[in-house]
């Protein structure tokens, strides 16, 4: 695939990887500037997937479903023929609780704290902030930073947009390292959101 990601300049091109759902893709990349916009085509047999990261190249709509002041906002949409609630597909992606992998991620490696056990209030650790018709807000947070992620499901879209703050700069050195195996993941997470939730109509 191939990701704008702002080597040289805002829109040279490089090359990654290929994501393989149930993988994790590790490459190298340089710092990516909030402002620099990435784009995606994947493979159409499996969906479309749209992405762009950078607090501008998210888009109003986008950054005003967080009420944080983030540094950095990454947004990807998946065409889909499958309808179902937000909540479903935020369950569908991360689990009621996380998974030892998550923990890693996230507490492990992020600090973030979760919530124990299942409730209707949180979606794998993660606090429900917010619900509408078309998307859910998930929040928690660390010593070092504060981050949301919202899953939104409209008519044959699905997207996630993850958006954080650094609290401290230690915040913007561990998302820095960490981000760009983030982002190999989310296509996969969507993907396997839309088969876990057809399988279940």
């Amino acid at each position: 695939m191939r990701a704008f990601l702002g080597m040289g300049s805002p829109r040279s091109p490089i090359y990654t990887l290929p994501y393989k759902s149930g993988s994790v893709a590790l490459y190298t990349q340089p710092y990516i500037d909030p402002k620099v916009t990435m784009s995606r085509t994947e493979n159409p047999e499996r969906g479309e997937i749209l992405g762009a990261v950078g607090v501008d190249a998210a888009g109003v709509d986008v950054r005003n479903r967080s009420s944080l002041d983030a540094d950095y906002i990454d947004h990807y949409e998946l065409t889909t023929p499958i309808g179902a609630a937000p909540q479903d597909y935020a369950r569908a992606m991360f689990g009621d609780v996380p998974t030892p992998g998550e923990r890693f991620i996230w507490t492990g490696l992020l600090h973030i704290t979760l919530s124990r056990g299942t409730s209707p209030d949180t979606i794998a650790g993660w606090r429900l902030a917010e619900e509408t018709a078309d998307w859910v807000r998930m929040e928690a947070r660390s010593w070092f930073l504060t981050a949301h992620l919202v899953v939104r499901a409209v008519g044959d879209r699905l997207s996630l947009t993850t958006y954080i703050r650094y609290d401290r700069i230690v915040g913007r050195l561990a998302w820095t390292t960490l981000s760009g195996v983030h982002r190999s993941l989310v296509p996969g997470l969507l993907r396997d959101a839309a088969r876990r939730v057809a399988q279940r109509a």
